[in-house]
């Protein structure tokens, strides 16, 4: 029980650091404006406290996801990795 939930807890950290690495240039990606021309400028007024808000509970959120991820796939190397617990030999039988 105890490898179980340390491979979990490794699983967790391990999906926490991907997705730190993953989840911002996702985040680039989709508030990205499309459609216009090659150097133009975007014409646009930014609550700046609104966009940190909505940022860094995206990454937050996609690190909690990461963490889960990771977690389940832990607890699912554990499950496969485990070996059997194989029966005592029978005692031999006096002759």
């Amino acid at each position: 029980m105890k490898n179980a939930f340390i491979l979990v807890l490794i699983g967790a950290l391990v999906g926490v650091v991907a997705a730190s690495f993953i989840v911002p240039p996702m985040l680039g990606w989709y508030s990205s404006p499309g459609g216009l021309p090659q150097g133009a400028q975007v014409q646009a007024v930014v609550q700046i406290p609104e966009v940190i808000r909505y940022a860094t509970s995206r990454l937050l959120m996609g690190q909690s996801i990461g963490g889960v991820i990771g977690a389940v796939l832990g607890l699912v190397i554990y499950v496969v990795s485990r070996r059997p617990k194989t029966p005592p030999p029978p005692a031999p039988t006096p002759a």
